[in-house]
């Protein structure tokens, strides 16, 4: 099952359930696809297209998020951040900074990086293995972290 036809049942799935807010998430999502789609002439999205999409989506909405708190809204703030939380299960599972570190040490090994000079050669390396299960800034600090 795709992402989209997921997204529809899931939509379907909450109106009937008249969950106005997830509704409002999940919309934010097919749109972004059917969106993507079009860029690509109607051409079906790649998983890992897709996963580079819900990433996205995600940062945005925590982004807007901490925007909101800056200026003492919290209740824009609840909101972006309870649509980042839908959005976000759609996700592979994110790796804790220990599990992390311990693919970063298996990396850095492989790599034979020894000073902050090799960042470059691990953060692309790790980018590719750690799509979508971590963060770019954090394995970013990890790894200066390892290397220094």
């Amino acid at each position: 099952m795709s992402l989209e036809e997921k997204i529809n049942a899931d939509i379907k799935a909450a109106m009937l359930a008249r969950e106005k807010d997830k509704l409002d998430a999940l919309r934010a999502v097919k749109s972004a696809v059917l969106l993507a789609k079009t860029e690509k002439t109607g051409a079906e999205i790649s998983p890992d297209a897709e996963l580079k999409l819900l990433q996205k989506l995600v940062k945005q909405r925590r982004e807007s998020a901490e925007i909101y708190l800056g200026q003492s809204r919290q209740d824009m703030a609840d909101a972006e951040l309870f649509q980042a939380g839908i959005i976000e299960q759609y996700l592979p599972r994110q790796l804790d900074a220990d599990e992390i570190k311990a693919e970063l040490k298996i990396i850095i090994a492989e790599t034979g990086a020894g000073s902050a000079k090799d960042m470059g050669k691990v953060m692309g390396l790790a980018s590719q293995r750690l799509a979508g299960k971590a963060d770019g800034k954090t394995i970013s600090s990890l790894v200066k972290e390892l290397l220094s």
